[in-house]
Formats: C-alpha cells, sequence, structure tokens
C-alpha cells in the first residue's frame, strides 16, 4: 500500500498481538512494537494494522497472547516470535536455532522473521506460464542446490547449489531435452530439521507456504531470494523448460508437541493442525509429527491463495503434491470421499492451465493410485515403478502385469476415462536408490544418516548384478549398465508422462543411501565427472528423450508423440513365440508389435529379464519389408540405440535377445 504497510493476521483465540519491527534479522529486540488494540485492530478474528512510512525491506514478525491449554489444544506464548502465514519473504539470523522456539523463554535473536515484499516491482520481460501439453511432457526431478553445489559442475563458487547456479546449467537440461523441471521443495524449510550434526537437505520442512526458500539465494535471504527465483523461472522459459514444485501442503517444520513454535502453532494450532482425540497431541499421517488441517476453510483458502502466488507472481508451471492423500483427510483425519481443498484446486480458474501431479498415498497407510479425486489430476504412479522394478530383478509372476504398465496402465486409469497421460510414469525419484544404486546394492545403507540403518524403505526391489556397492568387475559393470538402460528405455517408451530422477542419466550414486534427506554433501550432490565416465549412458537417455518427443505425427496436425502413438496404437503380445504370450509366472520375456497408425512404422518390442539369452520370433510382412534394429541395450554405444534412418536391417526371421536386455526392432508399415 503507498505510504506504508497494511498488516494482517489470524488469530481466533488470542486476547492480544504485537506487530514488532526490526531493523536486523539479528536483533534480539525489536526496533518499534506496536500493540494492536483489539477494539481498532481487530475484525473478528484478524488483527489488522496500517504502518505509515515503511516498505519493502521492512523486518517484521508478530507476538500473539492468550490461553496455553494444550488440553483444548491451545499453545499461546508471548515470549516466541511468530511468522506472517502469508509473508513473501523470510529471513534468518546467522545464529538461528530451531531449538529456540521450543524452549521456555524468549527467541527473538535467534528466530526466523519476515520481510515486506512488494512483488509488482519484478520486471518479467512478458514472460509468462509456458502451458505445454502433458503429452509433450517429460518431467526431471531435480534437487536446486545439490544440482550444482558440488565442486565439478564448474558454476562460479558464489553460485554454486543456488537458484542462479541453477540457471548457468539450464544449456544441460536443454541438451538432455527435457521439458519441465519438478524442483524439489523451494518454499523455505527449516534445515535444523534433522537429527543433531546434520541438516535437512530435501527441504520437507516447510516454515513457510509463500517465501523462497532463502538458503538458494546466491544474493542473501530476503527479497534477494524472491527476485532470484524468478530469474531462474524466466531463464528456464526462455529455454523452453516448464517449472514444477514440490510443495508440501501437508505438515510443517513445527513438529510435534515436542517441536518448536514458528507460526501456525502460536497463533491458531487447532485451525491449522489435526489434533488428536487428546488434543494435546497431533494426528500424524505425514510420519513428520503433524499434519496440516488441510479442508478447515482458513486452511483451504492460505493454500489456495498459496497456489496463486506461485502462478500469478513467480510464474510457475505446476505442482506436484507431497502425500497428497493427507489432502483428502477431514478435519477428524478420516478420507472425506469429496474434499473441498482438492475440488477448490481440480476447479480452480486461476489454475485451470496449471499442472497438478499427486503423490496418491499417505505415511498412514492411505493409498489413491487410481482413485484420487477429480478430474484434472494427474499422479504418481507408485505400482509402474514396482512392476518394473519387479520385472527387471527378475521375480516370479511379473511378466503379466507389464504390458498394462507400457501402456499406460489402463487397469488403474482406464475405470476412469482418463487421457494416456494420467500416469506419471517413473522407476526412481528422490526418496529411494538411484537407477545406479537400484543395480548395484541388495540392502539399503543409510548408516551416515545416525539411525543405524532403520530408515528408509525396505521394499526396495533392487539387485546388485552379483557384488553389493562399488566394483572392479567388468562384467557386473556392464550388467549394471544394461540394466540401468533397460529402466530408462521402459520409463521413456511407456504412455504416460516420464520423469527421470536427477543424474540417473548419469549414473548418478548415493552409495547404497536409499533416505538421503539429511545428506547435504556429496552423497546427493551431482558429481559432473559422471557425465564423462558414463557418457554412453547420458547419449542413450538423450536419445530416447529425443525420439519420444520428436516422433510427430505425418500428419497436417503434427501433434502425437510416439507415446501418444502408442497408446492409440494397435498392440499384440506374444512371447519367444509369436502369437503365444507367456505370462506363467516363470515366464520372464514379453514381445509386444506396435502398430503406429499415424507414423506409418511398426515397433517390435522384446523384453528379455531372463539370465539366458532368448531366441524371439518376428513377425513377418506381406510386403517383404525388413526390420531394422532401433534400440538394444545388450549393445555397446553407439550401437545401443541409433537414429531410426541409420539402423541396420535385420534378415533373419528370429532375434536373439541377450540375457537381461531389451531389443526393439522398427519398420514401415505397408
Amino acid at each position: 500500500m503507498e505510504g506504508g504497510v497494511n498488516f494482517s493476521v489470524f488469530s481466533k483465540h488470542s486476547t492480544s498481538m504485537q506487530l514488532l519491527l526490526f531493523d536486523r534479522a539479528e536483533d534480539a529486540e525489536p526496533e518499534r512494537v506496536f500493540e494492536l488494540d483489539p477494539t481498532l485492530n481487530r475484525t473478528h478474528q484478524y488483527w489488522h494494522a496500517f504502518v505509515p512510512g515503511i516498505g519493502a525491506g521492512q523486518i517484521y514478525a508478530f507476538r500473539a497472547c492468550g490461553p496455553h491449554v494444550v488440553e483444548r489444544g491451545l499453545r499461546f506464548d508471548s515470549e516466541k516470535v511468530l511468522l506472517d502465514p502469508y509473508g513473501r519473504a523470510l529471513v534468518a539470523p546467522q545464529g538461528y536455532v530451531r531449538q529456540a522456539g521450543a524452549e521456555p523463554g524468549d527467541n527473538c535473536a535467534t528466530a526466523m522473521k519476515s520481510v515486506v515484499a512488494d512483488v509488482s516491482r519484478y520486471d518479467w520481460e512478458g514472460d509468462q506460464p509456458l502451458r505445454m501439453p502433458f503429452s509433450q511432457t517429460v518431467i526431471y526431478e531435480m534437487h536446486v542446490g545439490g544440482f550444482t553445489r558440488d565442486a565439478s559442475s564448474g558454476v562460479d563458487p558464489g553460485k554454486r547449489g543456488t537458484y542462479a547456479g541453477l540457471i548457468e546449467k539450464i544449456p544441460y537440461l536443454k541438451g538432455l531435452g527435457v521439458t519441465a523441471v519438478e524442483l524439489l521443495p523451494v518454499f523455505h524449510f527449516d534445515e535444523q530439521d534433522a537429527r543433531p550434526g546434520l541438516t535437512n537437505y530435501w527441504g520437507y520442512s516447510p516454515v513457510s507456504f509463500f517465501a523462497p526458500h532463502a538458503g538458494y539465494s546466491s544474493r542473501g535471504g530476503g527479497l534477494a531470494a524472491l527476485d532470484e527465483f524468478r530469474d531462474m523461472v524466466k531463464a528456464l522459459h526462455r529455454a523452453g523448460i516448464e517449472v514444477i514444485l514440490d510443495v508440501v501442503y501437508n505438515h510443517t517444520a513445527e513438529g510435534d508437541e515436542t517441536g518448536p513454535l514458528f507460526c501456525f502453532k502460536g497463533l491458531a494450532n487447532d485451525a491449522y493442525y489435526i489434533l488428536d482425540s487428546d488434543r494435546s497431541r497431533y494426528a500424524n499421517y505425514t510420519g513428520t509429527g503433524n499434519t496440516l488441517n488441510a479442508n478447515q476453510p482458513i486452511v483451504r483458502r492460505l493454500i489456495r491463495d498459496s497456489l496463486h502466488f506461485w502462478v500469478q507472481e513467480m510464474h510457475v508451471d505446476g505442482f506436484r503434491f507431497d502425500l497428497a492423500s493427507i489432502l483428502s483427510r477431514d478435519e477428524d483425519g478420516r478420507p472425506h470421499p469429496n474434499p473441498p481443498v482438492l475440488w477448490d484446486i481440480d476447479s480452480d480458474p486461476i489454475l485451470a492451465d496449471t499442472k497438478i501431479i499427486a503423490e496418491a498415498w499417505d505415511a498412514a497407510g492411505l493409498y489413491q493410485v487410481g482413485s484420487f479425486v477429480g478430474d484434472r489430476w494427474k499422479e504418481w504412479n507408485g505400482r509402474f515403478r514396482d512392476d518394473v522394478r519387479s520385472f527387471l530383478r527378475g521375480d516370479r509372476d511379473t511378466v503379466a502385469g507389464l504390458p498394462c504398465r507400457i501402456l499406460g496402465s489402463p487397469d488403474i486409469y482406464g475405470h476412469a476415462g482418463r487421457e494416456p497421460e494420467q500416469s506419471v510414469n517413473f522407476v526412481t525419484c528422490h526418496d529411494g536408490f538411484t537407477l545406479n544404486d537400484l543395480f548395484s546394492y541388495d540392502q539399503k545403507h543409510n548408516q551416515a544418516n545416525g539411525e543405524e540403518s532403520r530408515d528408509g524403505a525396505d521394499d526396495n526391489r533392487s539387485w546388485n548384478c552379483g557384488v553389493e556397492g562399488p566394483t572392479e568387475d567388468l562384467e557386473v559393470e556392464r550388467l549394471r549398465n544394461q540394466q540401468v538402460k533397460n529402466a530408462l528405455f521402459i520409463t521413456l517408451i511407456s504412455v504416460g508422462t516420464p520423469m527421470l530422477l536427477m543424474g540417473d542419466e548419469v549414473r548418478r550414486t548415493q552409495t547404497g543411501n536409499n533416505n538421503a534427506y539429511c545428506q547435504d554433501n556429496e552423497v546427493s550432490w551431482f558429481d559432473w565427472s559422471l557425465l564423462e565416465k558414463h557418457a554412453d549412458v547420458y547419449r542413450f537417455t538423450r536419445m530416447l528423450v529425443a525420439h519420444r518427443l520428436a516422433r510427430q505425427s505425418r500428419t497436417q496436425r503434427g501433434e502425437r508423440t510416439l507415446a501418444q502413438m502408442l497408446a492409440r496404437a494397435r498392440v499384440q503380445e506374444h512371447g519367444v513365440r509369436l502369437n503365444q504370450p507367456d505370462r506363467g509366472p516363470d515366464s520372464h520375456s514379453l514381445a509386444l508389435t506396435a502398430w503406429l497408425f499415424s507414423d506409418g512404422l511398426v515397433l517390435h518390442m522384446m523384453f528379455n529379464a531372463y539370465w539366458e539369452p532368448l531366441e524371439f520370433e518376428l513377425p513377418a510382412d506381406s510386403h517383404g519389408k525388413p526390420w531394422c534394429r532401433w534400440v538394444d541395450t545388450a549393445l555397446a554405444s553407439p550401437e545401443d540405440i541409433v537414429h531410426l534412418h541409420e539402423a541396420p536391417e535385420i534378415l533373419d526371421g528370429t532375434y536373439l535377445v541377450a540375457p537381461r536386455s531389451i531389443a526393439v526392432l522398427v519398420r514401415e508399415r505397408a
């Protein structure tokens, strides 16, 4: 507001409110304190005040006084400095201490504080969200900090691990061919929310739903983070790459009843959180100590306003909702058949062109893959991950499910009449093994996390190819390379929206850690030297991405990608013998022939997860058109994948597929 700033905060049960203004984040005392008058400065459940003579950059916070009656769910503490739930920027003092928010006493000098921001001052230079259809989308899940923090990135030291550092690496993303980056949480989070001596690296510990994480700014916190984030978005858009945010609207960094007061607990604890029947405790459907009360009207509005902010003011293109099934729970924690907040998001006109992706499960056993509410939501397909892993490992009784996963999981999504891209297909993501480690370790190795490897998933469906961890055995390394390519091929050929994990294209390793949330070090960072070491895997990935997106329809519409054509193709299933699919429990082989009518091609894909070579019969062509080898993951680069016009002819009526490999032949359709 011109001439000053208007402050407002919701706090239903508070009896008094202070607005604190600071000169510096480290100040032990506010420079000015405004005691808000409950008659003049309160309207219903909102406290508000206009302060003239200040503007963008002003550091501020609140103190709320009210009943501290934990059995009623009320946790007011007038000694605690509280953030603005709607603050667009924040700063943390050099001496920030998380625990100070949980212990008795004044935490002013060590607390995070909000910063007044005028978001309209930024020059977008005509930038707009790209609105790319899911059918043209290849997602790259990545960590802003870890992408460039390693010295091998070659990024200027002052920009490593920042939004600005990511900008320097956009040519790499463009060369890889991905069309969207899905950024692990960039809402400002509490890096100290981890075991002593460790750091919350992933960022699933939000303290704000508006402020971009200040730790990713090369120019410092506060307003600088806002502008640097927008610089990054604008630069990615110029390269034709969308920005999807991994958003955490299911819990906050305030934790359980032993955790600190940053904001929500100290303003309206009983409104913002789902409380247990013992209201001194928190319902914990997230595995993190608390659960946001997403379908409470105030919280619903907060979530919607947050999404509007990131779309309208920060120009992001979409959102992946962490543990999205929690948003379907009502105020008592029970699954709601028509969750208001999910329908708010689904039907919101401001979000109409925005990608919305659900992680359709939570940490308390609610699993909604294939049944997530709404008309627009896409879903992380956990079944795709599990079934592909099991097949490639050579598990029994895994062949029957593979055609469904490759063809868009119609057994899961067919009933809803959804488009083929409903399924977001992935084999690996941040949570779990990297693709390299999936084929290098039988067991998780999370000792560095300080929990004696009790943390992290036990059901990894991994296989070490004969040796646990790194090895000099060339045959084991060859097999691992082959298995990585198998997984990449299935992900990128399948109907749906593919998602790749940062570094899988160069076999990034986490040394067997499948829960590296607290490893802000070389365990998690992108090692750029791998680009040379595993250049063949990078090339294989890049060419698959290019073929997926570039095989346009030869009709005038020119709209169909390879996966779209596969979704509309006539597909015939075989075993090693034509027209004799073997779906028995001991089978490890599958062949699919797909007639891509709009492109004039026929694909014949052969999958061998068996430990011996298998000879597959090939369909004959009545016009004598030969098969040509496009992909064979058992061959060394550059023969593992070739450009279609360079594919060598196969003259025999059979093709020998090596153990644990995939081969794909193509020919023109008569």
